[in-house]
């Protein structure tokens, strides 16, 4: 240290202070992949059940937040697309992730997942992108499923839209049942075993093989496994769907234990 240094130094009442220490830099926290995720102002589940799915080694995980309504209907969800760039804009700028995911079953299944995928490239150029709901084909896809329950909490037009969808996608959905809540506020406070209850009664008709529950909102993901035990099928939620889809598009093929069938299976 220079005299003039130690001098200042001693002024503080400083014994030490070193400048300009030597350091290394290494990949930080995401050294295997990073996630951005678009997360609604409403949604009040998803951060947590992502955190418990992704604690994957490697992994970076890195939110925003987007404006919405609380009050769901297909005018409020198709407002969202003007926002979607601007929300993916602040996600880690400067530095590139792996996968953008917009986390919204039901607003993507609004705009469209193709136009989500173009506001997330209008300033995220080439990045693989993902929604929920094209999520939940792929996990369908992968675990085999053809024949579906639909367990939705929205209002009856979004749960007749969102059926249709994935019935234009080649699986049969003969059996749904919702709560029909506008709220989304209100969707985040549904109880647990309110939820398992209504995965065990549609999920116990003999027409269907899986159990699809809608709605990032819903918290699911930690009965899962007890609830495809008891039933003898495939049980997803939006959640476990999606956190499964960007594990294996940022190519990260760790299966997570504790989730149910889906998070051990590859991308079909």
């Amino acid at each position: 240290m220079s005299t003039v240094a130690a001098n200042a130094a001693a002024a503080d009442g400083l014994l030490v202070d070193r400048l300009k220490m030597p350091y290394e830099l290494d990949d930080g926290v995401g050294y295997r992949a990073r996630i951005g995720l678009i997360v609604l102002s409403s949604d009040y589940t998803i951060e947590h059940e992502f955190r418990k799915m992704l604690d994957v080694p490697g992994l970076a995980l890195y939110h925003s937040r987007i404006e919405n309504d609380a009050e769901v209907s297909a005018e409020s969800l198709a407002r969202m697309e003007a926002r979607i760039a601007d929300a993916t804009a602040v996600i880690t700028p400067g530095v590139d992730l792996d996968v953008v995911c917009f986390a919204c079953t039901s607003g993507a299944l609004v705009i469209g997942e193709e136009n989500v995928h173009a506001r997330i490239r209008d300033v995220r150029p080439g990045v693989p992108c993902t929604t929920p709901m094209e999520a939940t084909l792929a996990a369908l896809k992968a675990l085999g499923a053809q024949s579906i329950a639909l367990v939705a909490p929205y209002v009856d037009a979004i749960n007749r839209r969102m059926r249709a969808h994935i019935i234009r996608n080649g699986f049969q959905v003969p059996v749904m049942g919702s709560w029909n809540i506008a709220d989304d506020v209100q969707v985040a406070r549904v109880s647990p075993e309110t939820v398992a209850r209504a995965v065990l009664e549609l999920g116990a008709e003999d027409s269907v093989d899986a159990v699809f529950v809608s709605c990032t909102s819903v918290r699911l993901v930690e009965q899962v496994g007890q609830l495809e035990a008891t039933l003898g099928k495939p049980v997803i939620s939006s959640n476990l769907a999606t956190a499964w889809h960007c594990l294996r598009l940022a190519r990260i093929a760790d299966s997570v234990p504790g989730f149910g069938r889906l998070s051990r299976m590859p991308l079909p």
